[in-house]
């Protein structure tokens, strides 16, 4: 499966312990991390800013993303109405990536999960998808 994750699920997994650092183990390890240069420029400037982390460790950070996930620059056009217009970038790059599922924490991508081409979840609704699936690494 190919999942996008948004920058506050990508905060969550590095800044604390939890279902997010969970999901995003578990992304690495079976399925296909797909980001955005917009979620890694937020995470930077979050990690930075809001939590103090030195830019060493944040350059570490974001290196290791990029090189264990695909990256995209470009970013499909999606004629969906979203009421944040910074979400529009990332929902693009999601679809740009042909993410399969876009895990976020933002009520207003939440909101729009009918109207795009991709699945929109919270990191609950994806935990719980990951761990309804049949494991097939037998």
């Amino acid at each position: 499966m190919r999942v996008f994750l948004d920058t506050n699920v990508l905060v969550s997994a590095f800044a604390t312990r939890g279902i997010c650092a969970d999901i995003l183990s578990a992304i690495l390890a079976e399925h296909q991390l797909i980001l955005g240069e917009t979620v890694l420029s937020e995470l930077r400037r979050i990690l930075r800013d809001k939590f103090k982390v030195p830019a060493a460790a944040v350059d570490e950070t974001v290196s290791f993303l990029r090189r264990e996930a695909v990256v995209m620059s470009t970013s499909a056009d999606l004629q969906v109405p979203i009421r944040d217009p910074n979400d529009v970038p990332v929902l693009g790059e999601a679809a740009q990536g042909l993410a399969d599922v876009l895990v976020t924490g933002d009520k207003d991508l939440l909101e729009i999960d009918a109207l795009v081409p991709l699945q929109v979840l919270s990191p609950r609704g994806f935990w719980d998808l990951l761990r309804a699936e049949p494991d097939t690494r037998e």
